[in-house]
Protein backbone atom coordinates (compact mmCIF):
# COMPACT_ATOMS: atom_id res chain seq x y z
CA UNK A 1 0.00 0.00 0.00
CA UNK A 2 1.26 3.47 -0.87
CA UNK A 3 2.28 5.42 2.28
CA UNK A 4 1.27 8.71 0.62
CA UNK A 5 -2.31 9.77 0.04
CA UNK A 6 -1.27 11.58 -3.12
CA UNK A 7 0.89 10.52 -6.04
CA UNK A 8 1.74 14.19 -6.61
CA UNK A 9 2.98 14.54 -3.03
CA UNK A 10 4.95 11.31 -3.34
CA UNK A 11 6.61 12.59 -6.53
CA UNK A 12 7.55 15.90 -4.89
CA UNK A 13 9.00 14.11 -1.84
CA UNK A 14 10.98 11.79 -4.09
CA UNK A 15 12.57 14.72 -5.95
CA UNK A 16 13.29 16.74 -2.79
CA UNK A 17 14.95 13.72 -1.14
CA UNK A 18 17.48 13.60 -3.99
CA UNK A 19 19.09 16.74 -2.52
CA UNK A 20 22.19 16.14 -0.32
CA UNK A 21 21.39 15.92 3.38
CA UNK A 22 17.63 15.68 2.75
CA UNK A 23 16.05 12.42 3.85
CA UNK A 24 12.47 11.37 3.11
CA UNK A 25 11.11 12.74 6.39
CA UNK A 26 12.67 16.16 5.81
CA UNK A 27 11.54 16.09 2.18
CA UNK A 28 7.97 15.36 3.31
CA UNK A 29 8.12 18.21 5.83
CA UNK A 30 9.35 20.60 3.13
CA UNK A 31 6.69 19.47 0.66
CA UNK A 32 3.90 19.89 3.22
CA UNK A 33 5.26 23.33 4.15
CA UNK A 34 5.10 24.40 0.51
CA UNK A 35 1.52 23.13 0.32
CA UNK A 36 0.56 25.40 3.22
CA UNK A 37 2.21 28.44 1.60
CA UNK A 38 0.52 30.63 -0.99
CA UNK A 39 0.83 29.25 -4.51
CA UNK A 40 2.93 32.27 -5.54
CA UNK A 41 5.64 31.30 -2.99
CA UNK A 42 6.07 27.84 -4.51
CA UNK A 43 5.93 29.32 -7.99
CA UNK A 44 8.70 31.82 -7.20
CA UNK A 45 10.84 29.01 -5.76
CA UNK A 46 10.36 26.83 -8.83
CA UNK A 47 11.06 29.71 -11.20
CA UNK A 48 14.22 30.71 -9.29
CA UNK A 49 15.57 27.15 -9.44
CA UNK A 50 14.83 26.75 -13.16
CA UNK A 51 16.31 30.17 -13.94
CA UNK A 52 19.44 29.39 -11.92
CA UNK A 53 19.93 26.04 -13.66
CA UNK A 54 19.42 27.46 -17.14
CA UNK A 55 21.21 30.79 -16.90
CA UNK A 56 24.05 30.44 -14.40
CA UNK A 57 27.52 30.57 -15.93
CA UNK A 58 31.11 29.94 -14.98
CA UNK A 59 33.52 32.86 -14.90
CA UNK A 60 35.87 32.74 -17.89
CA UNK A 61 38.75 33.84 -15.71
CA UNK A 62 38.47 31.90 -12.46
CA UNK A 63 35.75 29.28 -13.12
CA UNK A 64 33.63 30.51 -10.19
CA UNK A 65 29.85 30.55 -10.68
CA UNK A 66 28.64 33.82 -12.17
CA UNK A 67 25.67 35.56 -13.74
CA UNK A 68 27.89 37.17 -16.36
CA UNK A 69 30.99 36.37 -18.41
CA UNK A 70 33.25 37.42 -15.53
CA UNK A 71 32.25 37.05 -11.88
CA UNK A 72 31.92 39.98 -9.47
CA UNK A 73 35.23 39.15 -7.79
CA UNK A 74 37.23 39.13 -11.02
CA UNK A 75 35.44 42.29 -12.17
CA UNK A 76 36.21 44.20 -8.97
CA UNK A 77 39.07 46.66 -9.63
CA UNK A 78 39.83 46.82 -5.89
CA UNK A 79 40.95 43.17 -5.77
CA UNK A 80 44.67 42.35 -5.86
CA UNK A 81 45.12 40.62 -9.22
CA UNK A 82 48.66 39.48 -8.37
CA UNK A 83 47.53 36.97 -5.75
CA UNK A 84 45.42 33.97 -6.78
CA UNK A 85 43.89 31.54 -4.29
CA UNK A 86 43.39 28.04 -5.73
CA UNK A 87 40.38 26.20 -4.28
CA UNK A 88 38.48 23.00 -4.93
CA UNK A 89 35.06 24.46 -5.68
CA UNK A 90 32.72 27.42 -5.28
CA UNK A 91 31.86 26.51 -1.67
CA UNK A 92 35.49 27.17 -0.77
CA UNK A 93 35.38 30.59 -2.43
CA UNK A 94 32.45 31.46 -0.17
CA UNK A 95 34.28 30.08 2.88
CA UNK A 96 37.42 32.17 2.23
CA UNK A 97 35.37 35.28 1.40
CA UNK A 98 33.55 34.97 4.72
CA UNK A 99 36.88 35.36 6.57
CA UNK A 100 37.38 38.89 5.14
CA UNK A 101 41.12 38.13 5.20
CA UNK A 102 41.73 37.77 1.47
CA UNK A 103 41.53 40.43 -1.21
CA UNK A 104 42.98 38.64 -4.22
CA UNK A 105 41.42 36.56 -6.97
CA UNK A 106 40.51 32.88 -7.13
CA UNK A 107 40.97 29.87 -9.35
CA UNK A 108 38.35 27.14 -8.96
CA UNK A 109 39.63 23.66 -9.90
CA UNK A 110 36.25 21.98 -10.00
CA UNK A 111 37.48 19.10 -7.82
CA UNK A 112 40.66 17.48 -6.51
CA UNK A 113 42.71 14.53 -7.70
CA UNK A 114 41.06 11.35 -6.44
CA UNK A 115 42.03 8.11 -8.24
CA UNK A 116 39.51 6.11 -6.17
CA UNK A 117 36.71 8.14 -7.79
CA UNK A 118 38.37 8.22 -11.19
CA UNK A 119 39.31 11.92 -10.98
CA UNK A 120 42.70 12.71 -12.49
CA UNK A 121 44.57 15.94 -13.31
CA UNK A 122 42.95 16.15 -16.74
CA UNK A 123 39.52 16.34 -15.11
CA UNK A 124 40.44 19.55 -13.27
CA UNK A 125 40.73 23.15 -14.42
CA UNK A 126 44.53 23.02 -14.42
CA UNK A 127 45.47 23.96 -17.99
CA UNK A 128 43.76 27.31 -17.56
CA UNK A 129 45.63 27.86 -14.27
CA UNK A 130 48.94 27.41 -16.09
CA UNK A 131 47.73 29.77 -18.80
CA UNK A 132 46.83 32.39 -16.19
CA UNK A 133 50.27 32.15 -14.59
CA UNK A 134 51.85 32.47 -18.01
CA UNK A 135 49.82 35.47 -19.19
CA UNK A 136 48.75 37.36 -16.06
CA UNK A 137 50.95 39.34 -13.70
CA UNK A 138 50.65 36.90 -10.80
CA UNK A 139 53.24 36.96 -8.04
CA UNK A 140 51.72 34.42 -5.62
CA UNK A 141 49.58 31.30 -5.84
CA UNK A 142 47.92 30.26 -2.58
CA UNK A 143 46.92 26.59 -2.39
CA UNK A 144 43.79 26.55 -0.20
CA UNK A 145 42.89 22.89 -0.62
CA UNK A 146 41.39 20.36 1.81
CA UNK A 147 43.72 19.01 4.51
CA UNK A 148 43.31 15.48 3.18
CA UNK A 149 45.49 13.02 1.24
CA UNK A 150 43.65 14.00 -1.95
CA UNK A 151 44.07 17.71 -1.20
CA UNK A 152 47.79 17.28 -0.52
CA UNK A 153 48.22 15.21 -3.69
CA UNK A 154 46.52 17.92 -5.73
CA UNK A 155 48.61 20.63 -4.08
CA UNK A 156 51.85 18.80 -4.82
CA UNK A 157 50.82 18.23 -8.42
CA UNK A 158 50.10 21.95 -8.87
CA UNK A 159 53.39 22.84 -7.16
CA UNK A 160 55.32 20.69 -9.65
CA UNK A 161 53.23 21.99 -12.54
CA UNK A 162 54.02 25.62 -11.72
CA UNK A 163 57.63 25.12 -10.58
CA UNK A 164 59.08 26.25 -13.95
CA UNK A 165 57.59 29.71 -13.40
CA UNK A 166 59.14 32.43 -11.29
CA UNK A 167 56.24 32.62 -8.87
CA UNK A 168 55.73 32.21 -5.12
CA UNK A 169 53.61 29.20 -4.16
CA UNK A 170 52.20 29.11 -0.64
CA UNK A 171 49.66 27.05 1.24
CA UNK A 172 47.32 27.91 4.09
CA UNK A 173 48.64 27.13 7.57
CA UNK A 174 47.60 23.92 9.25
CA UNK A 175 45.27 25.73 11.61
CA UNK A 176 42.79 23.79 9.50
CA UNK A 177 42.67 20.32 11.07
CA UNK A 178 43.84 17.37 9.00
CA UNK A 179 40.90 15.79 7.20
CA UNK A 180 38.83 18.98 7.21
CA UNK A 181 37.01 20.50 4.27
CA UNK A 182 37.31 24.29 4.04
CA UNK A 183 33.58 24.88 3.95
CA UNK A 184 33.17 23.28 7.40
CA UNK A 185 36.04 25.23 8.99
CA UNK A 186 35.03 28.18 11.17
CA UNK A 187 35.76 31.63 9.78
CA UNK A 188 38.28 32.64 12.46
CA UNK A 189 40.40 29.48 12.04
CA UNK A 190 40.31 29.70 8.26
CA UNK A 191 41.09 33.42 8.37
CA UNK A 192 44.16 32.81 10.54
CA UNK A 193 45.25 29.99 8.25
CA UNK A 194 45.09 32.39 5.30
CA UNK A 195 47.07 35.08 7.13
CA UNK A 196 49.71 32.63 8.38
CA UNK A 197 50.24 30.85 5.09
CA UNK A 198 53.70 29.44 4.44
CA UNK A 199 55.81 28.39 1.43
CA UNK A 200 54.59 25.11 -0.03
CA UNK A 201 58.03 23.46 0.31
CA UNK A 202 58.02 24.06 4.08
CA UNK A 203 54.51 22.68 4.50
CA UNK A 204 55.65 19.34 3.08
CA UNK A 205 58.42 19.02 5.65
CA UNK A 206 56.01 19.15 8.57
Amino acid sequence: MNEYSSKLLESAVKELSRLPGIGKRTALRLALHLLREDTIVTQHLAEALVKMRKEIRFCKRCNNISDTEFCEICSNPKRDEQIVCVVEDTRDVLAVENTSQFNGLYHVLGGIINPMEGIGPNDLNLKHLVERVRTEDIREIILALPATVEGDTTGYYIYKLLSPFNIQITTIARGVAVGNELEYTDEITLGRAMLNRLPFEESNRR
